[in-house]
């Protein structure tokens, strides 16, 4: 009976030291994992810092500090994995790396593709952030590149994220890159009128629109055609585009406005389409 007692006691008291040594590992192993977390993203942080004061570039930066901060943690995940005495998972990883990487890279094809586009996409810089842009007919301001999409806000505050590959694939359109978007519109004036005064008066109203620029940039006041009613004048102008305190949106419907009250006003008739009905 003693003798049996004593093989139980031992039995347990192996059990438990195998428990608690699994506890330790289990305790310790969460400590490397927050660990590593947390270093990877104080590494995030100073690398994107640094890079934004030397390079003043927010998009290369951000998109190059995630980069780092994926391989702080896969080191993290891999020397976890050693810790837990998971190391023949680690070499039999590492051995088949060559059959894993086949398999992953075709199941994953498209992770692959839309990182490597985003590598392409940090590096060429086609854009920066707070650009307007039209990708695949999405227009709106980019907001964030990351590894796998891109991030563009809409017009009407929709976040859509957008493949880097789809990005690379098709063209895109950049409105803000040079920061210089040019608007048109056009004046019908009526048949009769003095035309030379009425452009002239156009041309000055443009000019005095607060955001519409000047120079080599001036605006451009044109006959556009002979339509059926009126004479069809296309007034084209351009605005500094990271001028945020007159909006492009703003700018043109003040020109619109100013051009239409101070042809009125001058005695300028700009009719519609004249439709000539006949009775037989």
């Amino acid at each position: 009976m003693n003798e049996a007692y004593q093989k139980l006691k031992e039995l347990l008291m192996g059990d438990l030291e195998s428990v608690e040594q699994l506890a330790i590992s289990i305790f310790f192993g969460a400590l490397i994992l927050i660990f590593f977390i947390y270093l990877s993203r104080w590494i995030k942080n100073l690398v994107s810092n640094r890079l934004t004061r030397n390079t003043d570039d927010r998009l290369l930066a951000d998109f190059i500090s995630a980069a780092i901060r994926s391989l702080v943690m896969i080191f993290g995940l891999v020397l976890l994995l050693r810790f837990l005495g998971l190391t023949g998972v680690v070499n039999s990883i590492l051995a088949g790396a060559g059959i894993t990487a086949f398999i992953i890279g075709f199941a994953l094809k498209d992770i692959g593709e839309n990182f490597l586009a985003g590598i392409l996409l940090a590096f060429k810089r086609p854009f920066k952030i707070g650009d307007m842009v039209e990708i695949n007919g999405i227009n709106g301001k980019v907001l964030a590149l990351n590894l796998r999409d891109t991030q563009v806000k809409t017009v009407d505050g929709k976040d859509v994220f957008i493949p880097n590959a789809s990005i690379i694939k098709n063209p895109m359109i950049n409105y803000t890159i040079d920061g210089y978007l040019s608007y048109s519109f056009t004046v019908g004036l009526d048949y009769g009128s003095n035309y030379v005064a009425a452009m002239k008066l156009i041309s000055e109203l443009i000019q005095s629109i607060p955001g519409v620029l000047d120079g080599d940039k001036k605006p451009t006041v044109l006959v556009k055609e002979l339509a059926s009613s009126t004479l069809n004048v296309k007034v084209t102008y351009w605005v500094n585009t990271y001028n945020y305190d007159q909006t492009d949106a703003k700018i043109h419907s003040n020109a619109i406005l100013k051009v239409l009250t101070g042809l009125e006003q001058e005695g300028f008739n700009l009719p519609g389409n004249i439709v000539e009905v006949k009775n037989r």
